[in-house]
């Protein structure tokens, strides 16, 4: 069983990195191999919509987004980050998203099933965190895999951080509660066949 976080930050060792990296150690603590990608750095070009896709569900630009995409393949769950740029995901995580339109064309939905949950970082407490979990659960709705929050006792949208990760004592529980629970519901479905 296998989940995969993915930073979605242009910062390599920002507040995003370190919220899913420390999300991932929860999750190999419960038991589950990890996975870790970082979209710094990554050459992604944006989706041109010529659905060249369809035929052979990959993807006919060349550049760093093959390797993400087969990670994504062998995952059983994804746990994806976001700063908060301007209310909403960072642009590198948004054109990531678009590109995986080849998991869901041709009416087939190769992500039905998995599990996937968010974690937002901003710089207050109100500072967009939501709205931008809520992107990532729109995403991972429309790729067809369960989504899950953080729960009790807050059961928000999902991990939220303001500020500084290692100085957010609240935010830090949001992440160790939504990983806890991605690693969960994963062994649950995997364990149902």
């Amino acid at each position: 069983m296998l989940v995969l976080g993915i930073s979605g930050s242009p910062r390599l060792n920002g507040n995003t990195a370190q919220s899913v990296q420390r999300a991932l150690e929860v999750i190999r603590g419960d038991g589950l191999d990890t996975e870790y990608i970082s979209l710094a750095g990554k050459k992604i070009s944006f989706c041109t919509g010529c659905w060249a896709c369809r035929a052979t569900h990959t993807c006919v630009i060349d550049d760093d987004m093959g390797p993400i995409c087969e990670a994504i393949r062998r995952c059983d769950g994804l746990l994806i980050g976001s700063p908060v740029y301007m209310g909403l995901v960072s642009g590198q995580l948004k054109t990531m998203m678009d590109r995986t339109v080849l998991f869901r064309v041709g009416g087939v939905f190769e992500l039905s099933g998995k599990v996937g949950a968010g974690i937002a970082c901003a710089g207050f407490r109100n500072g967009g965190q939501e709205l931008t979990l809520q992107c990532i659960q729109t995403y991972l709705l429309q790729q067809d895999m369960f989504v899950i929050a953080d729960g009790p006792p807050f059961s928000h949208s999902g991990g939220a951080v303001a500020g500084l990760t290692e100085q957010d004592e609240l935010g830090l529980r949001t992440i160790d509660n939504v990983a806890h629970r991605l690693a969960a519901a994963v062994k649950k479905l995997r364990a149902r066949g």
